[in-house]
């Protein structure tokens, strides 16, 4: 398999022979919203051209409707007849923008002989995460590649550390920016993993596993930057064939590991 982070939680992965695009927010730097003030979104331009996003894409995956991870550029650009998954209740809104082939994701979805599974997670807590909405990640598995558990918008929780426990999987791709939102009264809460949490998931998946942490960089409400977590790695002692933290644009190879 083949991933290459584009920018933010945006993903090109190259899959069992075919190419698959994750989370796809494809507008201009700072065209958006600040969410804290500090600077309009996203904060980075993207790293390649969008005909080079979408060339030859096959299949979508829409995790959930925030602008950082499908975007009103993604509305007008994405090719309308391709096969998108969703979770369960945001079908009608992307249907509503043109796409004639939305499945949501109520359990298990098998395209092209590739096996997409809905996991749970938690974007944030109490009143905040009420706020954000439901989220999902997948485990998204084929003969003969590795077993990816992308575990989308969500902080480090029982339904990840179950889904690690219960599939094992080979590379895990986690959202490491430290995203925080406040609530009524001001007080701002992690949304998505910080430096802790992506460091305590590397402890507790299995030694085969690669974790790839994406989503940072990009958004002004980011509270963890990639030297921030290098520098946390390195002082837990993880070294970085085990943590990847690739910039925009990058692009990762990954075999089956033997185990």
């Amino acid at each position: 398999m083949k991933l290459q982070l584009i920018r933010n939680a945006t993903l090109r992965l190259q899959y069992a022979g075919h190419v698959i695009l994750i989370d796809p927010d494809l507008a201009p730097a700072f065209s958006r919203r600040s969410f804290t003030g500090r600077s309009p979104n996203p904060m980075v331009e993207l790293p390649i051209p969008i005909d080079q996003i979408l060339h030859d894409v096959e299949f979508v995956v829409v995790s959930h409707l925030h602008q950082d991870h499908f975007d009103t550029v993604a509305y007008e650009v994405v090719p309308k007849h391709l096969p998108l998954i969703c979770q369960p209740g945001d079908e009608t809104f992307i249907h509503e923008k043109g796409f004639q082939d939305v499945m949501p994701l109520e359990s298990s979805y098998t395209w092209q002989g590739i096996q997409f599974k809905r996991i749970g997670g938690h974007h944030g807590t109490g009143e905040v995460e009420t706020i954000m909405k439901n989220v999902m990640g997948m485990m998204i598995q084929a003969r003969g590649e590795p077993t990816i558990y992308w575990a989308g918008d969500t902080i480090l929780c029982d339904e990840v550390r179950q889904a690690i426990s219960d599939y094992a999987p080979d590379v895990i791709v986690t959202h490491s920016c430290g995203a925080m939102w406040p609530d009524s009264a001001g007080e701002r809460w992690l949304i998505v993993m910080d430096a802790d949490q992506t460091i305590e998931t590397c402890r507790i998946a299995p030694p085969h596993t690669m974790i790839i942490a994406t989503h940072m960089e990009a958004l002004d409400h980011a509270t963890t930057t990639r030297g921030d977590l290098r520098k946390a790695a390195e002082l837990a002692g993880i070294l970085p064939q085990r943590l990847a933290v690739p910039s925009d644009g990058e692009i990762l190879t990954i075999e089956i590991s033997a185990h």
